[in-house]
């Protein structure tokens, strides 16, 4: 069992039955603020992600970074044996997470109705594409597939044509491992105050709307629906817009307000046009493209800096992660250990220092079934 740590979910025990990303990322803040997480695997072959990537010890980078710290048990969830180990697991435990379709947990014995007959303050968080119960229910997908059913992929081309895949998992972690945690995090403390459990339904679809707030709140004042390449934060504003520089690096700007794009435009060297702006917005793109492109991007990195004009050049991941700023700011500072000693970067958690479990030594790398 973990140590005492006074962390905030220290003591709270969860029975994690996820694979992929959206659970595995949510009982990993679980677990980095303090909560004892079992992850329940297939014996023999566990989660899926043990295997993809590169190799990490015995496992897969991916799979490590968002399973150290947590401890992994198997079990065969057809055979009653071990259906009747893992409830008893769970009798004494405060939250489940799982990610099965819906109605798997149940017809294996293992759903809400069941379980909260014998623990009654249980939290129990099922996280699906569509939610529960709605005409899409049972239909397969993944985030890529979510966002574009949302109406989140249709805004992304910036006017180019083709909307360009996303690199930010929108669905799975924004829509799925973020609101599942919130509303655990909300079940527990209604707990401590009427010792009520909870059943949530996290749907990542529903969940990815609150994020298009600006497009619902055009569509409902207005009537005017959002589309790509036309509305201000969709790519029809020169104040917030991707430019290209003459090295093929990007410069992106994001001066909404005056003195920010009035700041802009004096240190590029253009002369602004509120006429124009309203008029013909994209006459004026052309036009501080063609600026922005006659430069390098270290030219414009000098020409900015100290400047308030929200204007950065676009850093590759990897100068991200070298970034001065992050450095300073220990983002990148705590690691995690496979099984064989190796070490690497443990994945940033959106955890403020002060109330995160805090260990002398780098969390592990569970094997699979290692603490059977």
């Amino acid at each position: 069992m973990p140590e005492h740590s006074n962390a905030p979910l220290d003591g709270i025990t969860v029975i994690d039955f996820t694979t992929l990303a959206p659970g595995p990322l949510a009982t990993l803040m679980l677990a980095n603020a303090g909560a004892d997480v079992v992850k329940v695997e297939r014996p023999g072959i566990g989660d899926e992600m043990r295997i993809y990537g590169d190799a990490f010890g015995d496992n897969g980078v991916t799979f490590s970074i968002l399973n150290a710290g947590k401890r992994s048990v198997t079990a065969d969830l057809k055979d009653p044996a071990d259906q009747d180990r893992v409830k008893a697991m769970i009798a004494e435990s405060d939250v489940v997470v799982e990610q099965f379709r819906p109605g798997v947990m149940s017809r294996l014995g293992l759903g809400y109705e069941e379980l909260s007959e014998t623990t009654p303050g249980l939290i129990y968080c099922s996280i699906t594409g569509f939610g529960q119960h709605g005409p899409k229910a049972m239909v397969a997908a993944h985030d890529l597939n979510y966002v574009a059913d949302t109406g989140m992929l249709a805004l992304g081309d910036c006017g180019s044509g083709t909307p360009s895949i996303p690199q930010l998992l929108a669905a799975d972690l924004a829509g799925g491992s973020y609101p599942a945690v919130m509303n655990i995090l909300l079940a527990l403390q209604r707990r401590n105050l009427t010792g009520e459990g909870a059943y949530l339904d996290i749907s990542m679809t529903d969940c990815l709307f609150p994020l298009m707030f600006w497009g619902l709140a055009l569509g409902w004042g207005s009537g005017e629906w959002p589309h790509s390449g036309r509305q201000l934060l969709s790519g029809g504003s020169p104040r917030y817009q991707v430019y290209r520089t003459l090295d093929g690096r990007f410069l992106a700007v994001a001066a909404l307000e005056e003195r920010f794009w009035q700041e802009f435009c004096d240190t590029v060297g253009y002369e602004a046009d509120p006429e124009l702006e309203r008029k013909s917005p994209n006459e004026m793109i052309r036009a501080i493209g063609e600026i922005v492109k006659a430069r390098s991007s270290d030219e414009w990195r000098s020409l900015f800096d100290g400047k308030d004009a929200c204007s950065l050049i676009a850093n590759t991941l990897e100068e991200a992660v070298q970034d001065i700023h992050y450095q300073s700011r220990g983002v990148f500072d705590r690691q995690i250990e496979s099984e064989a000693g190796e070490l690497i970067n443990a994945l940033p958690m959106p955890i403020v220092q002060t109330l995160m479990k805090h260990d002398e030594v780098p969390k592990k790398v569970p094997k699979l079934g290692e603490h059977n």
